[in-house]
C-alpha cells in the first residue's frame, strides 16, 4: 500500500537524521514539495480504490484514505517545520482522523449498539485529545 511507504519513508527520514529538528535542517523546499505531492497522489489513489466498495464499506475506505492523507499532511509539515505547535496539529490530525473512521465504522450498528459505538469513540477522542495537550506542556 503506497500510503505506508510513504509514512515509512517519512518515519524513516525522522530517524535517518536524528528527528524532527534535523530533517528540517536537511529537508530542503523542493524535497517537502515532493513528499506533500506523493502524499496528494496516494490519497487520489486510494480514494479511486475506495469506489471498488458499497455501501458503509466505501465511507469507511473513503474516511480512512481521508484521515491518512491529513496525518501524512501534518506529519510532513511537523518534520519540516518543527514546532510545538505543529507536532501538536500533527497529533491532533491523527485524533481526528482516528475518530472519522471510528464513527463511520458505527454505523454498522443499530440502536442501542451504534450509540454505545459513538459514545466510545467520542471517549476515546477526548483522552487522545487530552494526551496531545499534555504532550504540547511538556
Amino acid at each position: 500500500m503506497k500510503t505506508l511507504n510513504i509514512t515509512s519513508l517519512v518515519l524513516a527520514i525522522g530517524i535517518t537524521f536524528g528527528g524532527a529538528n534535523a530533517v528540517a535542517e536537511e529537508m530542503s523546499k523542493d524535497e517537502y514539495k515532493a513528499y506533500k505531492d506523493k502524499i496528494d497522489a496516494t490519497y487520489k489513489v486510494s480514494k479511486e480504490k475506495c469506489e471498488s466498495y458499497s455501501g458503509n464499506a466505501e465511507d469507511i475506505c473513503t474516511e480512512e484514505a481521508k484521515a491518512r492523507h491529513n496525518a501524512d499532511k501534518a506529519s510532513l509539515e511537523a518534520k519540516y517545520k518543527p514546532t510545538d505547535k505543529t507536532q501538536y496539529e500533527a497529533r491532533i490530525a491523527k485524533v481526528d482522523g482516528d475518530y472519522s473512521v471510528a464513527i463511520e465504522k458505527c454505523d454498522d450498528f443499530d440502536g442501542n449498539a451504534k450509540d454505545v459505538c459513538i459514545e466510545e469513540a467520542k471517549a476515546a477522542k477526548v483522552q487522545a485529545t487530552n494526551d496531545a495537550k499534555a504532550q504540547m506542556k511538556h
